[in-house]
């Protein structure tokens, strides 16, 4: 059994439906010596960016980066031999068992990451066709969703949105160590912040505060360059939270835009 990576498929959904799978077995041999056929081996194929772990370890058997790449998890077994020539007859082999656990860590070249209602779903489905679900209130992404934008002729990039972060994300809170996971194969990341300071929140704590949760999930993500994206400037408190906001950020660049109207996306 043979697990491939192959580029058109984008989840596990259909492995939540099917869970069992078995290769064809070989065939007895026949009259005049004649041996019997091999079973055909059996190629399980999954999305690039799949680990697969071993279920009763937890061992990462193998991580299936890019299309192409592939792994035998299980062998199968010798075939028995006949009595022909005198010889004496024996059984076959059975074939190997193995119980494994997919889990999918999407590979993006831009992440985008913030709280819930930040704006995130309306940004992927302003610059890509994707279509998330879109409403006013906290969480309504449940899944990380992936759009494709394009730039000049073929040259196309990846987004991913990751569903919104909270407080304790690391630890699992929110589901968050389940979407974090996503991004540590972005190459960039967004940071999308609600300037509106909606509901009195902060947006310059906010934004320290979801570092923080991404360094301490890992100290790698902080490594890779991050862009900082002020949204719902539209929104009449946004211009003096913008200033606020850039005089605690010195020397990065800041993009201040409205996913909602689309000022600043270009």
């Amino acid at each position: 059994m043979v697990y491939a990576a192959d580029d058109n498929i984008q989840t596990l959904l259909d492995f939540q439906y099917r869970q069992h799978f078995e290769a064809d077995s070989g065939t007895h041999g026949s009259s005049n010596h004649k041996k019997g056929r091999y079973g055909k081996g059996l190629v399980i194929k999954v999305p690039p960016g799949t680990i697969i772990k071993d279920a009763h370890t937890g061992l990462v058997l193998r991580e299936l980066i890019k299309g192409g790449d592939s792994v035998v998890i299980a062998r199968g077994g010798f075939g028995g031999r006949g009595n022909s020539k005198n010889h004496p007859a024996t059984g076959g082999m059975p074939g190997e068992e193995k119980k494994v656990i997919l889990e999918l860590k999407l590979i993006a070249d831009v992440g985008i990451v913030g709280y819930p209602n930040a704006g995130k779903s309306t940004l992927i489905s302003k610059i890509s066709s994707a279509r998330p679900k879109i409403a006013d209130y906290p969480f309504t992404t449940k899944v990380p969703v992936l759009g494709v934008v394009k730039i000049h002729g073929d040259e196309r990039l990846v987004f991913a949105e990751v569903p919104g972060l909270i407080e304790g994300a690391h630890l699992g809170r929110g589901l968050g160590d389940r979407f974090l996971r996503h991004v540590e194969r972005t190459k960039t990341l967004i940071h999308l912040i609600d300037i509106s300071g909606f509901e009195g929140r902060d947006p310059y704590k906010d934004y320290v505060s979801l570092n923080k949760e991404l360094s301490l999930y890992s100290k790698e993500l902080m490594k890779k360059p991050h862009v900082i994206a002020l949204n719902k400037c539209d929104i009449e408190s946004a211009k003096e939270n913008v200033k606020r906001f850039k005089k605690h950020i010195r020397g990065k660049p800041v993009f201040v835009m409205s996913a909602a109207t689309g000022e600043g996306i270009k």
